[in-house]
């Protein structure tokens, strides 16, 4: 046998050790999530593992703030690092359930397809949509991702970054998807400024040829973009009119989302369109 078939092997056997490591933990969050509490012997059991494996497990659960031990009856449950992570998931939850009724709204006022992102793993992934009755069999978003440097509620999410963390997030080489989008990181900074100060973005067959949309933030009590609400349709049903109106009413809409998040505005966005 090669010494690359050996390599091989013992790559595929740690990874497959890795994922059995990650899948054994997820079932003690689980148990614990059960049972309320539970001790190092009866986990191993339920498991099928030697105890000190299960305590190895349990120990880095526990470095990350996910497991907790009670320090007089010596059992194991569930650590408040749990409420980390459920917490991010309901403030999207609450995002898409103030948003809904008010983007039903607006959808209904421009005819146009509404959707709500946030950013995900270097993308902006759309949580809710909305059809407007313009809207002939929309593609549907909900789920998926699409690029942060290429769309109206990519920008919008970045425009709540710094420089730096725009960077880390596109990375230094954008893809074109087509004659109009935005392929150097410079001019994307520049293009971010903009939607910064104006407080809205608006792109043009940036992502697909025939396309545009206008996208504005939606922000937390403290003031941070959390998600990005816009408004996108035809770029033949898009004139300069119609852009200047969708500015205004995506915009209005949005800061009516974040003043329910608890956000207070200083400075309203201006209603006219950048260069």
């Amino acid at each position: 046998m090669s010494n690359s078939s050996l390599d091989n092997s013992g790559v595929a056997k740690a990874a497959t050790t890795t994922v059995q490591s990650v899948d054994r933990a997820v079932s003690i969050l689980e148990m614990l999530a059960h049972d309320g509490e539970s001790g190092v012997t009866k986990i191993a059991e339920q498991l099928g593992v030697h105890k000190s494996t299960a305590f190895r497990l349990i120990a880095a659960l526990e470095q990350r703030g996910l497991v907790e031990q009670d320090a007089d009856r010596g059992k194991y449950r569930l650590g408040v690092g749990i409420l980390r992570l459920a917490g991010a998931t309901t403030a999207r939850l609450d995002v898409v359930q103030e948003t809904r009724p008010l983007a039903r709204a607006l959808a209904a006022e421009t005819g146009e397809t509404v959707n709500i992102a946030v950013r995900s793993e270097g993308a902006a992934l759309y949580l809710d949509q909305i059809a407007g009755s313009s809207s002939l069999q929309p593609h549907n978003w909900v789920g998926q991702r699409i690029p942060l440097h290429a769309t109206a509620n990519g920008k919008v999410l970045l425009s709540g970054l710094t420089a730096d963390q725009i960077t880390t997030e596109v990375g230094q080489r954008l893809r074109a998807y087509t004659p109009a989008t935005i392929t150097t990181l410079k001019k994307l900074l520049v293009d971010i400024d903009t939607v910064r100060e104006n407080g809205y973005a608006v792109v043009v067959d940036e992502l697909e040829m025939g396309l545009t949309a206008i996208a504005a933030p939606l922000r937390n009590a403290h003031g941070d973009v959390i998600a990005s609400l816009s408004i996108s349709g035809p770029t033949f049903r898009f004139d300069e009119g119609k852009v200047k109106a969708a500015v205004q009413q995506v915009t209005e809409v949005a800061d009516e989302v974040s003043e329910r998040l608890g956000w207070r505005a200083t400075r309203r966005p201006s209603a006219e369109i950048g260069s």
